[in-house]
C-alpha cells in the first residue's frame, strides 16, 4: 500500500469566498487502492474540498491531478467520465422505482445507447446481472424487487451507493456516508465501503471517528482550511495539535 501511486493529488489548492479562506493552501495525495479519511471539526473545509476535488467548486488557485492528468480546469461530467464520482450527491434515486430498476437507469448511463430508458422496459432486462451483482454488493439482493419508498434509511443509503458505483469509479468520494445513522446501520455501511472498496479507491469525509479508525488507511487532518497532520489513525490521534482542534468537537 505505501508503494501505490497516487490517484489525487491537491497541490497548494486555494478557495476564497468574498475575502473568507475556505480552503487555505492545501497540499496532499490519495493513494491508488487505498481508503482515505478526511476528517477535522465542522468548518474545517472538508466538504469544499470535496467540490474542489470533483470541480463543482472552482479553485482559487492551485492544482488538482487525477490519475496523472491536470483536471483543474475540467467540468465535473468530464472529471466523471474519467472515474471519479462522488456518491450521495451524483446519484439519484427514483421513489417509485424498485431497488433493481434504480440501478439498471444508472447503468444505462454507461451505455451508448442512453436514451433507451424511452424504449420499452424489456430493454433494459440485459442489464439486470450487473444491476443484481452490484445490489448483492452492497447487501440489498433480497430488495431487489421493493420500492424505494418501502426502504429504510441505511438501505436507502446504499442503494445510492449502488448506483454510483454503476458508473464504475476508480475513485470514489463519499461524504459522510454514516450521517445520521443508528449503530446497527452504520456497522452496516462501514462493512460495504470495506467490500467496494476491495478494488477501487475512495476518499471519504466522516465524523464517525470509529469508523475512521475502522476502515481508513491513511488520515489527512483538516482545521481551518489547512492541513493539521496527517498520517494513520494512531499518528493522528496521538498529535498534540489535532487534539486541541477536536477539543469538545470530537463526538460532533
Amino acid at each position: 500500500m505505501q508503494q501505490a501511486e497516487p490517484i489525487l493529488r491537491m497541490v497548494d489548492v486555494r478557495k476564497t469566498f468574498s475575502g473568507f479562506s475556505a480552503v487555505a493552501g492545501v497540499t496532499f495525495e490519495v493513494k491508488r487502492g487505498s481508503i482515505h479519511a478526511l476528517i477535522g471539526p465542522n468548518g474545517a473545509g472538508k466538504t469544499t474540498l470535496f467540490n474542489l476535488a470533483t470541480k463543482f467548486l472552482k479553485p482559487s488557485s492551485g492544482q488538482i491531478i487525477f490519475k496523472g492528468r491536470d483536471i483543474t480546469a475540467l467540468l465535473p461530467s468530464a472529471v466523471a467520465r474519467l472515474g471519479m464520482v462522488r456518491s450521495f450527491q451524483i446519484s439519484a434515486v427514483f421513489q417509485t422505482m424498485t431497488a433493481r430498476e434504480n440501478v439498471r437507469v444508472a447503468l444505462q448511463t454507461t451505455r451508448d445507447d442512453c436514451f433507451s430508458f424511452w424504449r420499452p422496459q424489456g430493454v433494459l432486462n440485459v442489464l439486470n446481472d450487473r444491476a443484481d451483482a452490484l445490489l448483492a454488493d452492497v447487501g440489498l439482493s433480497d430488495l431487489r424487487e421493493r420500492k424505494v419508498t418501502e426502504l429504510a434509511y441505511g438501505q436507502r443509503r446504499a442503494l445510492e451507493l449502488a448506483t454510483t458505483l454503476a458508473l464504475d469509479p476508480e475513485l470514489l468520494l463519499l461524504d459522510e456516508p454514516t450521517a445520521g445513522m443508528g449503530r446497527e446501520d452504520v456497522g452496516r455501511i462501514a462493512a460495504m465501503i470495506r467490500r467496494v472498496a476491495q478494488n477501487r479507491t475512495v476518499l471519504m469525509v466522516e465524523h464517525n471517528l470509529s469508523v475512521v479508525s475502522d476502515l481508513s488507511d491513511r488520515i489527512t487532518v483538516l482545521a481551518r482550511g489547512e492541513v493539521l497532520a496527517e498520517g494513520s489513525y494512531a499518528e493522528v490521534a496521538s498529535d498534540p495539535a489535532v487534539k486541541t482542534a477536536y477539543m469538545g468537537t470530537a463526538h460532533g
